[in-house]
């Protein structure tokens, strides 16, 4: 936590950040974030002014690091830089309040867990780990720490999905009884822009879990089965752990007993001319209607030759993110993928400076109450992400079609493969 938190003076408070990763996602949503925050500070009546400041990053070569450093706008690019195998440590030893981690999936839990053990809050980009065991350890030590632990789910912060969950919560739209999502990015993603971590990974677990979350947090149901199957070949070889595409088929219950079934199909291995950055697709059936989305049906289209769609994409979700012109002549960047890092500083700024210090406990209680974002909300997502490697780990070694139960009699994560009359328990607890 900040130091000296309470003798700040209200036009003084600082959040000193720490970023873990400068990749693909710090360059479309921390680094507009950084850059916006460090013109026009944060501020709320609970808490007043408060400056977010870049303070230190951590990366495993540097390079990133210093190219950005050299063209960061205003005061931004005054961050310390580490890098090699001792970064994050030494990040954390830089005085930092927050730390973000923005690197590949299967390194943040390492990394998390050195945060929280460390006294800092954490924000974690989704999906938060790949393992229940590994959550239920952040969890204990942000609660050990007394520090938030967040994930990112930014398409919770979409428009329309906002939208759908508000017909729902004013039963509007009532009961789902199943549907489908679909999610589509080009080869370029796994092929350069995630070359070095691509192996033995897959599409999946980099971003069916938006719509794991977007089922999770909208409809409240109780997650009971998951099956996956998915293709290689493109990526990496025919026979190996690398996959193309997945399509993944989760199994809830209603409160009243009744299922709800879901289908999320992934790709990373569509050609790099098709459309859009991503092309994705919702459709949700309910008792009492049908909700459909598509990001080129709500969207805009643009031609601009020699330009699109490679250089510049035909399909833009300006919702997402999005560098533009102000009326009044600012140039600024916006969208849900920015906002819900604000969301996340203003949480801890609120927890940090929103009151006396004897009060701290219960705002940090209150900010724990956020289920679209507190790591321990996140369960049924991880639960989900942990089913769907293991069958899919499976799959590759000869063994497919396996099925996880989920709060069997057995355990909490209870895989179940054809032939074999024992089952094996990827996590004894209940989820």
């Amino acid at each position: 936590m900040p130091a000296s938190a309470s003798a700040l003076p209200r036009d003084e408070q600082v959040i000193r950040a720490g970023m873990v990763g400068m990749g693909m996602i710090f360059d479309e949503t921390y680094r507009p974030f950084f850059e916006g925050v460090d013109r026009r500070p944060l501020f709320d009546p609970c808490f007043g002014p408060c400056r977010v400041s870049l303070a230190a990053v951590a990366t495993r070569t540097g390079r990133r690091a210093e190219a950005y450093r050299r063209q960061a706008p205003g005061s931004v690019g005054g961050f310390a830089s580490f890098d090699g195998p001792a970064a994050v440590e030494r990040l954390l030893q830089a005085g930092v309040d927050a730390v973000c981690i923005a690197t590949p999936d299967d390194r943040h839990f390492a990394a998390a867990r050195a945060v929280l053990a460390a006294g800092k809050h954490l924000l974690v980009e989704k999906p938060s780990v790949l393992r229940l065991a590994e959550l239920d350890e952040l969890d204990a030590l942000a609660r050990a720490r007394g520090m938030l632990a967040k994930v990112v789910y930014h398409k919770l912060l979409d428009p329309d999905h906002k939208r759908l969950r508000t017909f729902c919560a004013d039963d509007v739209l009532r009961h789902v009884n199943n549907g489908y999502a679909s999610l589509l990015e080009p080869k370029s993603i796994s092929g350069s822009q995630f070359a070095e971590w691509i192996v033995g990974r897959n599409p999946g677990t980099y971003v069916a879990v938006h719509y794991i979350k977007l089922i999770d947090f909208t409809f409240g149901l109780k997650l009971k089965r998951v099956s996956c199957t998915g293709q290689r070949g493109i990526v990496g070889p025919a026979d190996g752990p690398t996959w193309d595409s997945t399509q993944l088929r989760l199994v809830y219950q209603h409160a009243d007993g009744r299922e709800a079934a879901f289908d999320v199909h992934t790709s990373w291995v569509t050609p790099d001319n098709f459309p859009g950055y991503v092309e994705q697709e919702v459709q949700f059936r309910f008792d009492n209607g049908v909700w459909n989305g598509h990001s080129r049906k709500r969207g805009v289209e643009m031609t601009v030759e020699g330009a699109t769609p490679l250089k510049l994409k035909t399909t833009l979700n300006n919702h997402y993110n999005a560098p533009v012109l102000e009326p009044w002549g600012e140039r600024s960047q916006r969208g849900y993928g920015l906002e819900v890092i604000e969301r996340f500083m203003r949480e801890v700024a609120a927890v940090e400076f929103g009151g006396p210090r004897d009060e701290r406990p219960a705002r940090l209680a209150a900010a724990r109450e956020l289920a679209y974002n507190d790591l321990a909300a996140d369960r049924q997502v991880v639960a989900a992400v942990e089913a769907m490697e293991a069958i899919l780990a499976r799959h590759a070694a000869g063994q497919p079609e396996c099925v996880v139960e989920v709060n069997a009699p057995e355990g909490g994560l209870v895989l179940r493969a054809p032939g074999r009359p024992e089952p094996e328990i990827l996590y004894g607890p209940p989820v």
